[in-house]
């Protein structure tokens, strides 16, 4: 690393230490000026005893901690300024819940939850305006040729250039294109159009990274192809200490995002193609067991009546329980409100030719099964209320892909790809795209394009677009059987 890079981080941590305490100290003046306990005076006047002493430095080295932890000290060039936002906001949570511990742990009677809130607000917005103020600083400084870096791409394809174009077109990442090294092969020719320059061969290579100023490497090669030569080159600038970069979907998935973990001090670079934000599904099953905890309590005079007419109505049990596949297709009971006579498992084949879905699902509209009180609670969505436990458990979420009946997962085999198959990658809901588009009148080949459109594009806030739009669907009835 740099003296200049070493010094600029040094600057940093010391000045986010600095807000730390300005923060502290900010946010306890209200708990003195609330009891009436000290003046301002008073307040800078105090003693402090070696054992506040040690436990404030202590403080000081978590939170520094916690900061680095969050990776705030690494570089956050080729970083989104969002992604930095979230990490200060992780960060300085995960800070204010270790100021909590330290004041229960040594009985600090300023760590109150007035306190912790002021905080927290303070040492946030504290910290993202100096970030957002340095990446303004640095972004001005790289537009004028300052904290600049040479890179090299290797690989003249489709995908290096596509790189190179996005790198070219933020001139505030202060990135250099040195420009590229390859050898001749079918696809030089489209390069050679876009007046590319070709700075060296794959041979020359380990000479031109010797004799010239290269700050990365990028290796955008078919990995499969080249992997001894990627390798070598990897090695090579191991040793000048250039730091070497490469395009990570090596299998040329379409639809994946990657990820980087550590595990026992080797790197593991994870495709992945389903929903596996932490954070966001955090956030979900928090809102999974608020809004069902508080749906089942203010809607158990509807359950309750519901039972009873069912009960009073036909013979056999009040509840529904079905297996059904959830995550990752594992095996669990969804509980509903009983809709259909005793013995309707047995009769679905006296009516399977009837079958008006098409796909391995089974749906037909006047079905000779459902009982007199069952076409209200299913045209009402009633019978769908004891799911609200099933959400509660963790078996379901509140939103999310329809599970499916074992009987029609049997059937995938004749009527579906495996592309449809990545519905079972999240946890099932109760409602979902298709319950707001349509519901049953859906085709089954739009409905699986809807769990998958979810999947692309989820988000909490798209949970909770989709749980508003849900009951209007429900009480117009839309396309429910």
């Amino acid at each position: 690393m740099h003296i200049a890079r070493r010094t600029f981080t040094a600057g940093i941590k010391l000045f986010d230490l600095l807000v730390m305490v300005v923060c502290l100290a900010v946010s306890t003046l209200p708990q003195y000026h609330g009891v009436g306990r000290f003046t301002l005076a008073q307040f800078f006047a105090l003693r402090v005893s070696l054992g506040n002493l040690i436990v404030f430095v202590s403080f000081l080295l978590v939170w520094h901690f916690v900061f680095s932890v969050f990776g705030l000290y690494g570089s956050k060039r080729l970083a989104s300024r969002w992604d930095e936002i979230w990490d200060v906001i992780r960060a300085a949570i995960l800070g204010t819940l270790v100021a909590a511990v330290f004041g229960l742990t040594f009985r600090i009677w300023v760590v109150n939850p007035t306190f912790l809130v002021l905080f927290l607000w303070l040492s946030t917005s504290s910290v993202i305006v100096s970030r957002m103020v340095i990446r303004r600083v640095l972004a001005y400084a790289r537009r004028h040729g300052r904290n600049t870096r040479n890179m090299l791409v290797i690989g003249t394809n489709a995908r290096a250039l596509q790189l190179v174009q996005r790198i070219e077109g933020k001139p505030e990442l202060g990135y250099r294109i040195l420009g590229f090294a390859d050898e001749e092969w079918v696809g030089m020719e489209e390069f050679k159009k876009q007046g590319r320059a070709l700075v060296t061969t794959l041979d020359a290579l380990p000479s031109y990274v010797r004799r010239n100023v290269v700050d990365e490497v990028v290796l955008a090669l078919p990995i499969r192809s080249f992997h001894g030569f990627a390798s070598h080159i990897a090695s090579a600038c191991e040793q000048q200490g250039i730091i070497v970069r490469f395009l990570p979907n090596i299998f040329d998935l379409k639809d994946v995002q990657q990820r980087t973990d550590e595990f026992d001090g080797d790197p593991l670079i994870s495709h992945e193609s389903t929903i596996t934000d932490f954070w966001g599904l955090a956030a979900k099953r928090a809102l999974d067991i608020l809004i069902s905890l508080t749906a089942i309590i203010l809607v158990s005079p509807v359950m309750l009546l519901a039972a009873a007419l069912v009960k009073l109505t036909s013979p056999g049990p009040i509840f529904f329980v079905q297996k059904r596949l959830g995550l990752n297709k594992r095996m669990f009971h969804i509980y509903k409100f009983r809709t259909m006579v005793m013995d309707a498992e047995a009769r679905l084949k006296d009516v399977e030719h009837q079958n008006e879905a098409n796909g391995p699902v089974f749906k037909i509209r006047q079905d000779p099964r459902i009982t007199l009180i069952g076409k209200f609670l299913r045209k009402t969505s009633i019978d769908e209320l004891p799911q609200l436990f099933n959400v509660l458990k963790g078996e379901m979420s509140l939103v999310g892909p329809r599970p499916l009946q074992v009987r029609d997962y049997e059937l995938f085999e004749t009527y579906c790809q495996d592309w449809q198959r990545k519905r079972f990658s999240v946890r099932p809901g109760i409602t979902c795209l298709w319950q707001i588009m349509g519901r049953s009148s859906t085709t089954f080949e739009k409905w699986m394009e809807l769990d998958l459109q979810y999947i692309r594009t989820w988000s909490v806030w798209l949970d909770l677009e989709i749980l508003a739009k849900t009951v209007p669907a429900v009480l117009k009835g839309s396309g429910a059987a």
